[in-house]
C-alpha cells in the first residue's frame, strides 16, 4: 500500500493475520527497526513522522515500553475510570442543553462540531491538566496531523506548533502542579533524575502527552460521530436499543467494528523475515493495521457488512491486540456509551438533517466524516419529561 508521499508499506487487512501479527515478538515499533527510517528516505515534511518516530509508549519495545506503559497504567485503571463516571455525566449533560439551544435557534446543529468533539476534548483535557483554551488548538493541530491532504509545510508547522503547545502545558505544570496525569508524569521525570535512573526523558514525556492527548479525543470524537450515523442507517437496530432490547455498550461495540474511529495506524516492522500467507515481509519492512479492513472481514465475520447489535461474539480489534492495546479503551467506551444514552434519551426523534451526505475526513489514520448536520425533530428534558413541543414518541406535537 502506498501512503503519502510515496511511501510504501504492507497493509494488514484481514482479521486474524492482524491479530496474530500484533501481539507477534518479531514485529516491533521502535522505528529504528525501519529500514526507510532508519536510512534517511522518507520524503519532507512526510505528514505521519509524528506517529512513527515521537519518542513515547507507542514507539517503544520490550523494557522502554514496559516502563512508559507502567507509568500510565495508574491512570487508566478501572476504578479510576469507574470515578471519572460523574465528570463524564455532568459534562454530557451540559453539552445537550447547549446542543437544544442551538437546535431551536437553527432548527438543525452539527453533531460532530456541536457534541461529539467537546465530551471528549473537555474529559482527556481534565484528565491531563489543559486550559480550556488549549483544546480547540489541540484538536486543530491533530487534525492536520492525521490528515492525508495536509502539505510538508503544513505538517512541519503542525508538528512544530503541538510540540510548543505541550512543552508549554509541562512548564506551566511544573510551576503549579495540579491533580492531573501531566503532573504524576514529571513527578515520575523527576524522581527518576533524582535517583540517577531516569525514568522518563523530556522527550518521552511531551511525546507520551502528544499521542495520549491525540488519541484521548479523535478516537472517541469518531466513534460516537460513526455510532450516530450506523444508528440513522439502521433505524431497526436503533429501535432494540431504544426499547431496551439491546445495551447501548453493543453499540459501542458493533460500531468499533463495522466503522472503526481509526481506519488504518502506522506502524510497525518485521525484525526478521515473516511468512505471511503467500507473501515474506522482508526484514525492516514496514507494516500498516488497517483495523476498519479487518472489521468488515468476511472471512471472520459473517455477513460483516451488517450493523448487527446482537452479534456473536463481539469481539474486534478496534483497540489494538496485544502489548499495545489501547490503555484508554475503558474511558473511551465509558464516554461513548453515556454520550449515546443521554443524546436519544434527550432527543429520541434525532434524525439527518435533510440532504445531508457527510464528506469522509481525508485522513489514513482517522476514519469519520467531516460534519455530521441533524435535527430534532422530538426531545425530552433531563428527567425525561416531554419538552421542546413533544410528546416524548420522538414525533413533535401538531
Amino acid at each position: 500500500m502506498e501512503l503519502p508521499g510515496g511511501v510504501v508499506v504492507w497493509a494488514i487487512t484481514h482479521h486474524d493475520t492482524l491479530q496474530a501479527l500484533l501481539a507477534d515478538p518479531r514485529v516491533g515499533k521502535n522505528p529504528q527497526l525501519w529500514t526507510t527510517f532508519r536510512e534517511g528516505r522518507l520524503p519532507y515534511g512526510w505528514p505521519l513522522l509524528n506517529f512513527v518516530a515521537v519518542p513515547g509508549m507507542v514507539t517503544a519495545d520490550g523494557e522502554d515500553h514496559k516502563r512508559l506503559r507502567g507509568l500510565l497504567s495508574q491512570a487508566f485503571t478501572p476504578r479510576r475510570i469507574a470515578a471519572l463516571t460523574p465528570t463524564v455525566e455532568a459534562r454530557t449533560l451540559t453539552l445537550l442543553d447547549a446542543v437544544a439551544e442551538v437546535a431551536e435557534r437553527q432548527g438543525e446543529f452539527d453533531l460532530r462540531e456541536h457534541f461529539a468533539y467537546p465530551l471528549p476534548i473537555q474529559v482527556i483535557g481534565e484528565l491531563f491538566g489543559l486550559a480550556p483554551d488549549q483544546h480547540d488548538d489541540l484538536h486543530a493541530l491533530s487534525e492536520t496531523l492525521v490528515s492525508s491532504a495536509a502539505t510538508p509545510e503544513a505538517a512541519i508547522a503542525a508538528q512544530r506548533d503541538l510540540n510548543a503547545l505541550l512543552a508549554s502545558v509541562v512548564a506551566a505544570k511544573r510551576a503549579e502542579p495540579g491533580d492531573d496525569l501531566t503532573t504524576d508524569l514529571i513527578a515520575a521525570r523527576e524522581a527518576g533524575l533524582d535517583l540517577d535512573r531516569q525514568r522518563l526523558s523530556e522527550a518521552e514525556l511531551v511525546g507520551t502527552l502528544l499521542l495520549m492527548l491525540i488519541a484521548g479525543h479523535e478516537t472517541t470524537l469518531n466513534l460516537i460521530t460513526n455510532a450516530v450515523r450506523a444508528l440513522f442507517a439502521h433505524p431497526d437496530q436503533l429501535r432494540l436499543v431504544l426499547d431496551g432490547a439491546q445495551p447501548w455498550s453493543a453499540v459501542v461495540e458493533e460500531t468499533l467494528r463495522h466503522d472503526s474511529p481509526v481506519g488504518q495506524f502506522p506502524l510497525r516492522y518485521a525484525t526478521e523475515d515473516l511468512e505471511v500467507g503467500d507473501v515474506v515481509i522482508r526484514r525492516g519492512e514496514a507494516l500498516l493495521a488497517s483495523y476498519a479492513a479487518a472489521g468488515r472481514d468476511a472471512g471472520h465475520y459473517p455477513d460483516a457488512d451488517r450493523f448487527d447489535l446482537a452479534r456473536q461474539p463481539a469481539r474486534h480489534l478496534s483497540f489494538g491486540h496485544g502489548p499495545h492495546f489501547c490503555l484508554g479503551s475503558g474511558l473511551a467506551r465509558l464516554e461513548a456509551e453515556t454520550a449515546l444514552r443521554h443524546l436519544f434519551g434527550r432527543f429520541p426523534g434525532l434524525a439527518p438533517a435533510a440532504g445531508e451526505q457527510p464528506e469522509p475526513i481525508r485522513s489514513f489514520v482517522s476514519n469519520s466524516v467531516r460534519t455530521l448536520r441533524v435535527t430534532v425533530r422530538g426531545a425530552t428534558g433531563n428527567d425525561g419529561a416531554p419538552a421542546c413541543g413533544g410528546d416524548g414518541s420522538g414525533h413533535p406535537v401538531t
